[in-house]
């Protein structure tokens, strides 16, 4: 197997995610759901639409956010992507306060999690300090009581070292697979929530020759354009 960077494994699995979706968004500085969706528009050819707010040039959003929230409200956003500062086992996300420490704030993530079909959960970070057993603040929760408006919710997780899947029903993350290189008692060492398991973990697949090339070829001269320093970083392109 072609040696691959860990970016290019979590683009992979969000692409897979992403699936047949026909419209995403995603949010400022996050290359790798960029980098995701620009590989699965590569591999179908027509899909998804892409909103990508950390846009340089010709960026439909002209009022900032404003115009993204619409297209959510009004059911037009089928996967979003959303990250924290924290995030445990209910799929709460928090992005304000942790440990003493401020972070810029919610913005639009609690409408986004409530307005979008499905939001995807992702952090590089695999550790303790950010799978908790529970948020210190709520700024979107992963689940609402009965009675409550929500178009979607959670979908899965995904981390540098594992994918879980969210069961709406036990209000649960379930382990998927881990990723090449990790084992589930690592896995488990460094998530501070409990989890379901399938009695035998997949290897989360690895990228594919084809998905390499698209990556490294015409998706790397795509997100260079908005994320010079990333593809630098991964692909050496300047």
């Amino acid at each position: 197997m072609t040696a691959y960077a860990l970016e290019e494994l979590l683009a992979c699995a969000l692409a897979r995610l992403v699936g047949d979706a026909a419209h995403v968004a995603v949010g400022a500085a996050s290359p790798i759901p960029a980098t995701a969706c620009a590989l699965q528009r590569a591999k179908k050819g027509d899909r998804p639409r892409i909103a990508l707010l950390h846009r340089r040039r010709g960026n439909p959003f002209t009022e900032g956010s404003r115009e993204l929230f619409d297209l959510a409200g009004q059911g037009r956003i089928d996967v979003f992507f959303l990250g924290g500062a924290q995030i445990d086992g209910e799929a709460n996300i928090n992005l304000v306060r942790a440990e003493g420490r401020r972070f810029p704030g919610s913005f639009g993530s609690a409408y986004m999690y409530f307005a979008a079909k499905r939001t995807i959960l992702f952090r590089e970070e695999h550790s303790p300090r950010v799978l908790v057993p529970k948020v210190e603040f709520v700024s979107a929760p992963g689940w609402s009581a009965p009675g409550v408006w929500r178009r979607g919710g959670p979908q899965a997780l995904l981390t540098g070292k594992a994918l879980f899947a969210w069961d709406g029903g036990r209000r649960r993350f379930r382990l998927e697979s881990v990723h090449p290189g990790q084992s589930l008692e690592e896995v488990r060492a460094a998530t501070g929530f409990e989890f379901d398991c399938p009695p035998r973990v997949p290897a989360t697949p690895e990228p594919t020759a084809a998905e390499l090339a698209l990556l490294r070829g015409p998706v790397a001269r795509e997100i260079a354009a908005n994320y010079p320093g990333f593809a630098r970083r991964i692909w050496d392109l300047h």
